[in-house]
């Protein structure tokens, strides 16, 4: 756990240095999703499904705002409709119209949602939403998500029924757009898919925002177990054909990223949780404490290693130094260390004299050499 703690923080700091290039990659890598997953199911103008308007378009998205990005989805998939059928053309210019009166208009920021959704939806992982967006985002987030899942099933419905509505087209304007509108409206596969979505987030944000231990794993669990159950219900009871292969392996994926989610936003230490209690002159407060997990990487440590000194540099080993008469050889280790030498040297020379003199040792020797 602590060395994936370590590659966790890592992690964070090489996303902290270049975070303004990884967005921009991601960016890219969004729109050149995006726009293949559009051009491959309703390329109906040959000309913008060409993979030079595919790769063009995301790179011009990538150094624009996201919400460039969904105006030009839109655009894509109006320009295929009107290469179809006008009639289809109307009717989503207004259903596209209608999401940005009322969505939006007031949170540009949060136009990435719809695009997420679209791509989960098309990738057929459409239950790892519900539990993203709940652990990430709030109840309002059902907004986006729900525009994502009916702008994929109009490109969906004009996949399947393309020759159809081409040939209800040429009849008349009004019959092409009931048509069209009607198919869309009363899809009870598209609604029921907006209502798992729905339900889930709404479940996934309740029991994250919960005062209880593990509440982002439980609530992966809680969402992903809502969807398998309300879309199973479906199948049963509306007639639907959701494949259950969908169903599961969307869940048990979306209960993956959860955890996965979990690591990187809200890592805690449980087993240190502690329950303050505390009062003023109004209010008691019961307030519960939960340590997060955190390990700092290992910073690396250069050691540097000097070059050798100006004497050992001279004088290598297996080279004697001569000694010059009259001058006192230093010693390898430096001139301080010299000086250090003749110092204790000089000391010494004059104690052993004064104590000489003091005990009469000088005249005795002179004595022993008259005789």
């Amino acid at each position: 756990m602590s060395s994936l703690l370590v590659w966790r923080e890592k992690f964070q700091r090489f996303y902290a240095n270049y975070s303004v290039y990884i967005l921009k990659i991601l960016q890219f890598l969004m729109g050149l999703l995006l726009f293949g997953m559009i051009n491959s199911n309703i390329g109906f103008m040959k000309t913008a499904s060409s993979v030079f308007c595919t790769a063009g378009l995301a790179v011009i998205c990538t150094f624009l705002p996201l919400i460039v990005m969904t105006f030009a989805a839109a655009a894509l998939v109006i320009v295929h409709f009107y290469a179809l059928s006008m009639p289809i053309a109307l009717v989503s210019v207004l259903i596209f119209l209608l999401m940005y009166i009322f969505y939006f208009r007031f949170t540009p920021g949060k136009s990435w949602l719809v695009l997420v959704s679209v791509l989960a939806f098309g990738l057929k992982i459409p239950f790892v939403i519900p539990v993203v967006f709940g652990l990430l985002g709030t109840p309002v987030w059902i907004v986006p998500a729900g525009c994502g899942v009916i702008g994929y099933y109009m490109i969906d419905f004009v996949k399947g029924s393309a020759s159809a509505l081409k040939a209800s087209g040429t009849d008349g304007l009004a019959q092409g757009l009931l048509s069209f509108t009607k198919q869309v409206m009363t899809s009870r596969e598209m609604w029921l898919m907006v209502m798992i979505t729905a339900i889930a987030i709404l479940v996934v944000n309740a029991v994250r925002t919960r005062a209880v231990d593990h509440a982002w794993k439980i609530a992966s669990v809680a969402g992903a177990a809502v969807c398998i159950v309300v879309a199973a219900a479906g199948n049963l009871f509306l007639d639907e054909q959701i494949s259950y292969a969908v169903i599961i392996l969307s869940s048990v994926l979306g209960v993956a990223v959860g955890i996965v989610l979990e690591f990187f936003f809200f890592s805690v230490d449980y087993s240190r949780t502690e329950n303050v209690q505390f009062e003023d002159d109004e209010y008691y407060y019961y307030v519960k404490a939960v340590p997060k997990l955190g390990v700092s990487a290992p910073e690396k440590r250069v050691k540097r290693i000097t070059e050798r000194q100006s004497g050992e540099e001279n004088n290598p080993p297996g080279r004697r130094q001569e000694a010059v008469p009259g001058h006192m050889q230093q010693p390898a280790g430096g001139e301080g260390t010299a000086g250090s030498a003749v110092q204790n040297n000089t000391e010494e020379i004059l104690l052993t004299r004064s104590l000489s003199r003091e005990l009469g040792l000088d005249q005795q020797q002179n004595n022993n050499g008259l005789q």
